[in-house]
């Protein structure tokens, strides 16, 4: 996924209903994420597919928070 895809736009986390942020690789091992930082939730993009299920997105510690939010592309 692009920062400049369109789907970015429409895309809303599923608790909140709030917009998500594009977070890019920070390695080889790593996936995109996407990630709502007003609840210090992340989603994961797999095979290209946004998981926003609820039960999909995993709770981020404070000091993750920081780090997620250094590396956001949108």
């Amino acid at each position: 996924m692009k920062p400049d895809d369109p789907l970015l736009k429409i895309l809303a986390c599923p608790l909140d209903k709030g917009p998500l942020h594009l977070v890019a690789p920070d390695g080889p091992a790593q996936e995109e994420v996407l990630y709502n930082p007003r609840l210090h939730r992340r989603y994961p993009i797999v095979d290209g597919i946004p998981q926003l299920l609820p039960s999909s997105g995993e709770q981020v510690t404070d000091d993750e928070h920081e780090h997620l939010m250094k590396r956001t592309a949108s």
